[in-house]
């Protein structure tokens, strides 16, 4: 029995150590970047098997017991951020008149998904001036096309990959456009729109995530470069979608930090959006993402409509650059 105990500890602490580890390398494998994602996980696991490495006593279990409650706490300090516990980067204007507000609707429908009628439902009670879907093959645009009929702006992209993409807007339009900002071939969304109170640019994006097979370098590439096109200097920036990395990732970071974006999350919570068919393994990887000049009257995450992933809903109010 102590023995089964003690190599079940040893494992735990090699799991952890590796898990803490490795994405301080910043390598683009995914068998590393997935580390990013259960932070939460990984520090829950670290603090049972130090209570674990105590009660079983003697001197190299302990110093590793301290070793993962010090695992712990750095996986705490990444995600600290995305807690109560800090300050809010951005400060939420509920009070704005309807008038001055547009809403956005973002949903990775799920390909194989056959609950059309839960996304039709939705949009329908929801009516987002800007909608963007993602993982939509031919039988999602099909499925919705009387919804999409709605919409005097309609971008449709329909690929049977799971990285289809559909917009849709009710605002008036400048310029919009389905690009290719990396080599995988996904779809992202570049549209300049006029709210009720002024121009931005949506950029709707849907990168492949870290799988087997497939590793993140196309990704934080797409991710970096919708950073880099959209020119925050000229007008307000709204980036949203299934960005297929955590919040708190270096790919998030850096993405923040090039388009000098603010996360509605940071001082409120995770708010994961995927797994929806998980109650243990969820991740905030459907992100919104503001840069100064449109501030954001409500960010919340809508009922389950069959995907895998929550819709995300956003309210915002364009209230435009400094001169």
């Amino acid at each position: 029995m102590a023995f089964g105990l003690s190599l079940i500890f040893w494992l735990l602490v090699a799991a952890v150590l590796f898990t803490t580890a490795a994405p301080l390398t910043h390598s683009v494998q995914w068998w590393v970047r997935g580390w990013d994602f259960p932070r939460v996980h990984i520090a829950g696991v670290a603090l049972l098997a130090a209570a674990l490495g105590i009660w079983l006593g003697g001197h190299a279990a302990q110093l590793a017991a301290v070793v993962l409650v010090g695992c712990a706490l750095y996986q705490t300090y990444r995600i600290l951020p995305y807690t109560p516990l800090v300050q809010p980067e951005l400060t939420l204007v509920p009070g704005t008149p309807d008038a001055q507000q547009a809403s956005i609707l973002s949903v990775n429908v799920l390909m194989e998904n056959t609950d059309h009628h839960r996304l039709r439902a939705l949009i329908d009670r929801e009516a987002p001036d800007v909608l963007f879907l993602m993982e939509t093959d031919q039988a999602w645009v099909d499925a919705v096309e009387e919804q999409l009929a709605r919409y005097e702006t309609v971008l449709r992209h329909p690929l049977p990959n799971y990285y289809g993409a559909v917009f849709a807007t009710n605002l008036p339009v400048t310029r919009a456009e389905m690009v290719f900002l990396s080599d995988d071939d996904t779809p992202a969304v570049l549209a300049q729109l006029t709210a009720p109170t002024g121009d931005f640019f949506f950029v709707g994006l849907h990168p492949k995530p870290p799988v087997p097979g497939t590793d993140t370098e196309e990704r934080d590439a797409q991710i970096k470069r919708a950073a880099q096109l959209a020119d925050r200097t000229l007008l307000p920036v709204v980036a949203m979608g299934d960005f297929n990395d955590v919040a708190w990732s270096r790919t998030s970071e850096r993405f923040k930090d090039y388009g000098d974006f603010r996360d509605p999350r940071i001082g409120r919570g995770l708010l994961p959006s995927f797994d929806a068919n998980s109650w243990i393994m969820r991740f905030p990887i459907d992100q919104l993402y503001l840069t100064k000049g449109v501030e954001l009257v409500s960010f919340g995450r809508l009922e389950h409509v069959g995907s895998d992933h929550f819709p995300m809903k956003a309210v915002i109010t364009v209230t435009g650059l400094d001169p």
